[in-house]
């Protein structure tokens, strides 16, 4: 059997298919308008018999199956993709079982059963790229919520001189407005790649990383924290958020008494730009199993 998966993230579609033991083909197409990006998608799903198709989705979408816009993308900062009816799209040409989810979601999903978290009974999947997106998986689910995470979306306590206007067009102070791609290449007038790991925007990047994770871990606590995505590809800021972690938390949690040290809780993918491909790959085969 073959199955289909699709992480729809904010700058490309990353569509696959895969048998029982193995990825077959992958492909990468720029995520523009549903117009001009759809016509792609379905054009590389065509040419595979897929008995079930997974997607992993940037958002807010809706997931909830008993509403009308189920399996839409919702008030997303990409103008063109709001209230976008992709489920429906999608199953207009395919006849088959679909699952809907975030693309974090999944991407978390993927690392807890396969990557970094998988000895772990849960796991929070933060991607900062893009965009900022949160997944938690606990004992192989999602957690029943209205909406889905938003964990990009928080707002976080300015630090001291930090006149920053953001990036988010609904918030300025929240997790994605302060530290994705975008708000880090407008700040520094550079993208993240470019600059030199001295610089002192990588301490402040850091501390609102720490900040947004403090408050994840006072809400779900976590037994692990994987950080992902293309900023986090700088991997000079793991040893800083770390030590920004633990200042925040300022010894509330006794994490030596709980045999924790930062180095396994907060950590890097272990499938990093795989996470969420093979969660879809999971989730597809669970659909027909």
């Amino acid at each position: 059997m073959l199955y289909g998966i699709i992480e729809a993230g904010g700058t490309k579609f990353i569509c696959g298919v895969a048998d029982e033991n193995q990825i077959i083909e992958r492909i990468s197409i720029e995520t523009t308008t549903p117009q001009k990006t759809m016509p792609d998608v379905i054009a590389f799903f065509k040419k595979f018999d897929i008995v079930s198709l997974a997607i992993g989705c940037f958002g807010p979408i809706d997931i909830r199956k008993n509403s009308p816009t189920y399996g839409y993308i919702l008030q997303t900062p990409k103008i063109a993709w709001q209230q976008y009816n992709f489920l429906g799209e999608m199953q207009t040409h395919f006849d088959i079982p679909m699952f809907w989810e975030t693309d974090v979601n999944v991407a978390a999903f993927g690392e807890f059963v396969l990557g970094a978290a998988k000895d772990a009974k849960s796991c929070l999947y933060l991607t900062i790229g893009t965009g900022v997106g949160g997944g938690y998986c606990a004992n192989g689910a999602f957690l029943p919520t209205l909406l889905h995470p938003e964990m990009g979306h928080i707002h976080l306590k300015r630090l001291d001189g930090d006149s920053f206007e953001g990036s988010c067009p609904f918030h300025d102070d929240c997790v994605e407005g302060l530290v994705s791609g975008p708000a880090i290449e407008k700040r520094a007038g550079k993208k993240a790649e470019e600059i030199p790991e001295d610089d002192i925007i990588w301490e402040m990047v850091a501390r609102y990383i720490a900040q947004a994770l403090q408050t994840y871990t006072m809400v779900v606590s976590p037994e692990k924290i994987i950080l992902g995505g293309g900023v986090m590809k700088r991997e000079h800021l793991y040893p800083l958020v770390r030590k920004y972690f633990l200042e925040y938390i300022n010894g509330y949690i006794d994490f030596e008494a709980l045999g924790v040290t930062m180095d396994t809780y907060i950590i890097a993918p272990q499938m990093p730009d795989y996470s969420a491909t093979y969660g879809c790959v999971e989730l597809a085969k669970r659909l027909v199993k």
